[in-house]
């Protein structure tokens, strides 16, 4: 038994291994053609949920035929992907799940629902990988390479099946770095959101262009004393929310009467995509995120205030060190005088 599953609890005359991996417990029994797994962050409440699923696995499997005619049968890989869903459920963002959940069901279920773990051979995942890369989906098919890897490794440590993704291969691919806007190209969309205040997206990009925010944060912007809070989506499930505060700059007061904040706040995403891309075709809406921290360089701004305003933990170019900077507290002052060099010709 592999060292990681050598703690055990009983259930039902059954000795069931289970471990404690990344803040989860985890319990999996695949013995007499049963293949139950359940995993919660306490030990008592992942017991509870497996003795729940073997119990009806059980019942389900005398309704078929008694236990000592039952013959093992080949195990899906499904079952593997639905177990690795449920382990990335208690360790994730509910956001951040949704997208594993999206990408299990257009990757995986859509295409290998059927399929045996024995039939998913590294011939048959290599064509379907670069069958995403011909489509020109560089970053979709690491995403899948990764997940792949991920559910293979559950497989090989529970059947000693040895994984098939140790000699799969991507062609190299260097990720495009996203570009700022150019300040013709800033003036020509500040012009077309107060020309459109009635678009559901205008409010949102003026927002998100002199703010610096990422999309997903938002819906949690506050707004008091000239100043905009926000709660820092980019953490770990589990860990403290973040809250950073921007200042108003002059480039935003120029732009105020036109901005809607609650509209802001409830904008679809996808509406703010589609509204960048049919402006600028060769930008996406991260760059006015881009655009908002290069302006504030520009401008000669503190780089590791305006670290602090990107909700950054790191910067290259912050020479300090991260001790240092968990040791520093601006004053409001500093930051508001640091705010008012955000003011250029448009």
């Amino acid at each position: 038994m592999p060292e990681k599953y050598r703690n055990l609890f009983a259930c039902q005359d059954r000795l069931v291994p289970y471990r404690f991996h990344k803040g989860v417990f985890e319990a999996h029994y695949r013995r007499h053609g049963l293949n139950v797994f359940a995993c919660a962050k306490d030990f008592e409440t992942m017991r509870r949920k497996f003795i729940e699923k073997l119990v009806n696995c059980v019942s389900v499997q005398l309704e078929s035929q008694p236990l000592s005619e039952a013959a093992p049968k080949s195990v899906l890989f499904m079952d593997y992907v639905k177990e690795w869903l449920e382990v990335k459920k208690q360790v994730v963002k509910p956001l951040t799940y949704k997208e594993y959940e999206r990408m299990a069901k257009y990757h995986f279920e859509n295409t290998f629902a059927n399929h045996t773990v024995e039939q998913m051979t590294r011939p048959l995942i290599q064509k379907y990988l670069f069958s995403i890369v011909d489509e020109g989906k560089f970053r979709t098919a690491e995403k899948v390479h990764l997940a792949f890897t991920c559910i293979f490794d559950l497989i090989e440590e529970d059947m000693h099946i040895p994984s098939p993704m140790k000699k799969i291969v991507l062609p190299y691919h260097e990720s495009k770095k996203g570009s700022a806007f150019t300040k013709d190209e800033e003036r020509a969309l500040v012009k077309y959101c107060v020309e459109h205040r009635d678009n559901e997206a205008s409010s949102a990009i003026l927002v998100l262009l002199y703010f610096g925010l990422r999309r997903s944060e938002l819906q949690s912007i506050e707004i008091a004393d000239e100043m905009l809070t926000c709660t820092t989506s980019k953490t770990k499930r589990g860990r403290n929310e973040v809250k950073r505060t921007i200042p108003f700059t002059p480039m935003f007061k120029k732009i105020l009467p036109y901005v809607d904040f609650d509209r802001a706040r409830g904008a679809n995403l996808n509406t703010i995509h589609t509204t960048i891309k049919r402006l600028f075709p060769t930008h996406h809406t991260h760059e006015l995120r881009h655009t908002f921290i290069t302006r504030a360089k520009e401008s000669g701004c503190n780089p590791e205030v305006v670290m602090i305003w990107a909700g950054h933990s790191f910067d290259k170019d912050v020479k300090t060190s991260a001790v240092d900077r968990g040791y520093t507290d601006y004053s409001k002052e500093y930051v508001l005088k640091e705010a008012e060099k955000l003011n250029y010709s448009l």
